[in-house]
């Protein structure tokens, strides 16, 4: 009887910052492994793409947004990983945040210029996930074997099996912009 075993494995690089790297190396040899693989190009933003996809987010008139787009665009240099990260960000530590008095969104201009980032979007990522609680960190782990996305119903029956909760430590993952909820996948 003939057993596949799966791997997963997500990684992004930056165009022509290979170089030597053994893993790039391995992963360019995937045909060794009779192994599938599927390459997704992600380019940057230029400024006005930002500035109009801002512009949408905050259901405003790109001239409104555009001071803020113009910081956003310094920040990340159009890469869209930090863009949406930034903007989660933004809104969790309250420089971006509605304003019912005005009935539109606002923001801190001076504190967002002023802050700090990773400078690649790994490490982003990496910051965002060791500030997850243990319990979300494990959830992450436990749904990561299952591919790209899982349906609740089987979320629930692995929480049941498993008897850990999971869905809760997921919807919190959902919260801080490092997984999407799309119906009930």
């Amino acid at each position: 009887a003939s057993q596949k075993s799966h791997f997963f494995f997500l990684g992004c690089y930056r165009e022509g910052e290979t170089g030597n790297n053994p893993l790039w190396k391995t992963l360019c040899v995937n045909d060794l492994f009779n192994a599938r693989s599927i390459d997704v190009k992600l380019d940057r933003m230029d400024e006005e793409t930002l500035t109009t996809m801002v512009s949408e987010t905050l259901c405003l008139l790109p001239r409104l947004t555009r001071c803020l787009s113009s910081i956003i665009y310094r920040k990340t240099k159009g890469n869209p990983l930090f863009v949406s990260q930034l903007m989660i960000s933004l809104g969790k530590e309250g420089l971006l945040r509605p304003s019912l008095s005005r009935r539109r969104w606002e923001w801190d201009k001076e504190k967002i210029q002023c802050q700090k980032l990773p400078d690649d979007v790994a490490m982003f990522f990496t910051n965002s996930i060791e500030a997850l609680s243990e319990d979300v960190k494990a959830s992450l782990c436990v749904l990561s074997c299952f591919g790209s996305s899982a349906e609740t119903a089987f979320i629930k029956t692995l929480e049941r099996l498993l008897q850990k909760t999971l869905l809760s430590n997921l919807d919190a993952a959902v919260e801080e912009g490092l997984l999407d909820n799309k119906d009930g996948r």
